[in-house]
């Protein structure tokens, strides 16, 4: 090591005597890495544990799939919604992302925002969801096997908001389709079809928004295999 870093080390030692310690597990919190290259580009596709339902008592996925036209109005929703989460929550906000088709410019979408927010702990309920709560989200989903996952609904205007934790690999993949698509017509455009195809088939076999989702799944994992190699994530 140059003479210069090993003073540079010796000062942070001396001054901030704990950034030459390791960290310090604190107990609830993850204390996990940031997630890898690998669990970026694998789904975990596993179906929940034996006997267990994500969704709460009274929370069920929605039906009557309504894919509109894109509307300009709807980033203006996101900003409304982070002002209202970022209030209620504070610092305890680590990061919070419009996702989803509501988040590209010229993308058909269910008329709903769709928003990460990644928290030191969504395990730790009474950090973040009885603030929640009170301004008008509540919580519906609860999947503690993937990747901690919780989701809250609000009406007013209809919102999803995904909780995760920091070491979770889903914001990052949500990032990546999202600007994926901003950055590429052509893919945002095959998308829009593949939404519009499934949304009239779910609803015609009278199927929940579970189920759409399935069936647009292949587009969707072909478009993110172009966005991972794009980003070096794969091999082309």
């Amino acid at each position: 090591m140059p003479a210069c870093c090993r003073a540079d080390a010796a000062n942070v030692a001396r001054f901030w005597p704990h950034a030459a310690r390791p960290p310090v597990p604190v107990p609830g919190y993850y204390t996990a890495p940031m997630p890898s290259r690998a669990q970026i580009v694998t789904f975990q596709d596993s179906p929940p544990p034996a006997g267990t339902d994500p969704w709460l008592p009274g929370a069920a996925p929605a039906a009557g799939i309504d894919v509109t036209d894109p509307d300009p109005a709807w980033p203006r929703r996101y900003d409304d919604l982070a002002a209202r989460i970022r209030g209620a929550l504070g610092w305890r906000v680590l990061q919070l992302e419009h996702v989803g088709s509501t988040a590209v410019p010229g993308l058909a979408a269910k008329p709903v925002i769709d928003i990460d927010l990644t928290v030191a702990d969504p395990g730790r309920e009474q950090d973040y969801v009885p603030a929640l709560e009170a301004i008008g989200f509540r919580l519906v989903i609860r999947e503690p096997w993937w990747y901690g996952h919780r989701a809250l609904r609000a009406d007013e205007p209809a919102c999803n908001l995904h909780v995760f934790g920091f070491d979770s690999p889903e914001p990052v993949r949500h990032r990546i389709f999202r600007d994926w698509l901003r950055g590429n017509t052509g893919e945002r455009d095959r998308y829009a079809a593949a939404k519009r195809t499934a949304a009239a088939a779910a609803n015609a076999a009278n199927e929940h928004v579970i189920q759409y989702n399935a069936r647009k799944q292949q587009v969707i994992r072909e478009i993110y295999h172009r966005a991972f190699a794009a980003a070096g994530l794969l091999e082309q």
